[in-house]
């Protein structure tokens, strides 16, 4: 380990970012290990030595964990892992746990209690704070409320709000009482969210009157009214900012509703008001916490469930050891709500750090906005997706001068692959000590596979390893594990943060479908990704997006790397279409920078930089230029669906609601249209 970062020579070697010793050795990761010394016996130098007892003694690391943050919690006696199998493994079956609980511990810590939990910002820059205290009376006082509504342990709470304070309070409010919650980001069509809330028979929505978003207000009122008449199972809706509400945290409570929304309405701030501290409901360890939904383009929306101990164990270990976080940290997040990035927020404050949200837009009014949050409001841990920080990039900004970002000690990347010039341009152009997290994972377990860990180097172009407790492995065709190979990516032995099951998935079918068919006992996730001999990873895509060219699977992340940075390219999707008689059709689409033309000049420019940083088999086969990409909420291109529509499927078929941008779709249905009739596939 060094005091600065070594230099940077290449692809897969070059160290971007290294720990001194200082910071290895007072993380908490080295902490824990340490004490997994004094308790287990274990002597564990190096984190693969750690990753290699935490995956092959399961239940001792996990129990490990447990001790180490000193989970609330009763009868944790026994293995951690009293059964395995994949699917249903059995985690503490004595156990009775509360996810709630073991976060508003902290407003009970006399070093913690007058702290800020939650700062939230404000679009015009305006900020409201909550103390830990606060926090914990309001989460109080809104479970009393809610219990007074008749709201039982195994009920379903939802909610179709933005990322406010309220929505962390109606969630861990209904935690506390052992009610499920499921949350939709307000921008989400009423279909769409109807298609998810509707599986779950809730008996409270909570809704919002709307929101700003760049420098405009967004009545959703008329929202909020459809999607009530569509859960006929709800008994109360209750709605921040409702008329003449003044709750000091939703600034817009003054704005006059668009649509009546009736007199049986309930106002949040009103049953929220700071009560005595939250009693809690300790359930079992798979209890039912929240249910997150997946994308839906293409098919019904799968209902993923996640137990109270699960999610506890999970982000204590991922944000309390990973990602170094604790007391008098700060994390902020641009996510909206039906992503699943959202949740992470939690993850921050069971392990007691203070969080920042933020509706508003993360490009207004400039686009180095996130960078400007993270200044003003002194946060240390900024998660964003891949294409935030290459658009930055590309809008040849330079947050670290034009800000004060010396605070910030860690950036998670997620969504997609991170190229190459962005590693470098972050270490360059935001902080040379910032540890960026390449992180890769999913909805499915609410966390990540492969990740950060304070203890080695970061490696340009490489995630740094396995997250302790997850045994990765990459696989070929025929279940072989392999090193310096791309193939599929897989989980060998459980986990705790592994769905409970599916929404009304009563015999499992979907579940074992969604990950055990490929190979018999094993999670496949669906990622095509390389494992290197140093134990680093890359993720290529997904593997059923993955290019295949006479037999040859290509990663499309090696395409849109090339194109990073590219002048005249601003955004860019590739499809591998396959098609009757065995042919094979691989376009690329390409969105133009502005007064940029596809021209013979710029399709030259672009081939030669496939050729040169990925190979010949990645050259497409036609380029042309779309108006936009459409992209899911969470910012994901919807590469599948596309490729599916070039195949013949009908358009009709395509849930336009779970896309952030539907205006996108109609380009590449027209020219699906096209192909298809120039060659006679019709």
């Amino acid at each position: 380990m060094t005091d600065e970062a070594g230099a940077v020579s290449g692809h897969g070697t070059g160290v971007i970012w290294e720990p001194t010793r200082g910071e290895a050795s007072s993380s908490r990761l080295r902490h824990f290990l340490d004490r997994v010394e004094i308790t287990r016996g274990v002597t564990l130098s190096t984190y693969r030595e750690a990753l290699e007892w935490s995956i092959t003694d399961l239940s001792g690391f996990w129990d490990s964990l447990r001790e180490f943050f000193d989970v609330l919690g009763d009868g944790f006696d026994g293995p951690a892992l009293a059964e395995e199998r994949m699917p249903g493994a059995v985690w503490y079956p004595n156990a009775r746990i509360n996810f709630a609980e073991n976060i508003l511990r902290n407003a009970l810590d006399p070093a913690v209690r007058r702290t800020t939990a939650i700062v939230h910002l404000e679009e015009d820059g305006s900020t409201t704070e909550l103390s830990w205290s606060e926090f914990a009376r309001r989460v109080g006082g809104f479970a009393e409320s809610l219990r007074s509504l008749g709201v039982q342990a195994g009920d379903r709470v939802v909610a179709v709000l933005p990322n406010i304070p309220e929505a962390i309070i109606g969630l861990l409010a209904s935690a506390s009482i052992g009610a499920t919650w499921c949350i939709c980001s307000p921008d989400l069509a009423a279909k769409a969210t109807l298609e998810r809330l509707g599986q779950l028979d809730p008996v409270v929505l909570i809704g919002s009157r709307g929101y700003d978003f760049n420098g405009k207000w967004f009545d959703r009122t008329g929202h909020l009214v459809e999607i009530r008449a569509g859960l006929p199972t709800v008994r109360h809706t209750i709605v921040v900012g409702d008329a003449g509400a003044a709750d000091g945290v939703d600034e817009s409570a003054s704005r006059p509703a668009a649509v009546d929304l009736g007199a049986d309405i309930l106002n949040f701030a009103a049953l929220s008001v700071a009560g005595p501290l939250p009693t809690f409901e300790r359930v079992s360890f798979d209890h039912p916490l929240w249910v997150l939904f997946t994308s839906g383009t293409s098919g019904k929306p799968k209902g993923i469930v996640h137990g109270h101990g699960g999610m506890t164990l999970e982000m204590l270990k991922m944000f309390g050891l990973h990602f170094d976080m604790r007391p008098g940290d700060r994390y902020y997040v641009a996510a909206n709500t039906s992503w699943m990035v959202w949740n992470t927020v939690l993850g921050n404050l069971v392990v007691g750090a203070s969080v920042v949200t933020y509706a508003g837009s993360p490009m207004y009014p400039s686009v180095d906005r996130q960078f400007e949050i993270v200044s003003t409001s002194g946060v240390t841990m900024m998660a964003t997706g891949a294409a935030y920080l290459q658009l930055v990039q590309g809008a040849g900004i330079d947050p670290g001068t034009d800000h004060n970002l010396d605070a910030l000690k860690v950036i998670m990347s997620t969504g997609s692959t991170l190229p190459d010039a962005t590693y470098q341009w972050v270490h360059d152009h935001v902080n040379a000590r910032t540890h960026l997290s390449d992180t890769s994972g999913g909805t499915d377990v609410c966390s990540a596979f492969v990740g950060p860990n304070p203890l080695e180097p970061v490696v340009l172009g490489r995630i740094q390893g396995a997250l302790l407790g997850v045994a990765v492995e990459v696989r070929d065709e025929s279940g072989r594990a392999v090193i310096d190979e791309v193939g599929e990516l897989v989980i060998t032995r459980p986990m705790p943060s592994m769905p409970v099951a599916f929404w009304g998935d009563t015999d499992g079918a979907r579940y074992h479908a969604a990950y055990f068919e490929q190979f018999p006992d094993v999670w496949t996730h669906g990622d095509w990704a390389l494992e290197a001999a140093n134990g680093t990873f890359e993720i290529r895509g997904r593997s059923d997006a993955t290019l295949n060219r006479a037999g040859v699977r290509l990663g499309s992340a090696e395409i849109y790397g090339a194109l990073q940075g590219l002048p005249g390219v601003r955004d860019s999707l590739v499809l591998g279409v396959e098609l009757p008689q065995g042919a094979y059709y691989l376009p690329l689409f390409v969105v133009l920078a502005d007064a940029a033309v596809l021209d013979d000049e710029l399709r030259t420019t672009i081939v030669a930089a496939i050729r040169r940083d990925a190979s010949a088999r990645h050259v497409p086969d036609e380029i042309l230029a779309a108006p936009a990409i459409p992209v899911t909420h969470a910012g994901k291109k919807i590469e599948i669906p596309l490729k599916k529509l070039f195949m013949g499927e009908d358009p009709a078929k395509l849930d336009r609601g779970a896309i952030a941008n539907p205006d996108a779709l109609d380009w590449f249905v027209t020219e699906a249209q096209r192909f298809r009739t120039e060659r006679g596939l019709d």
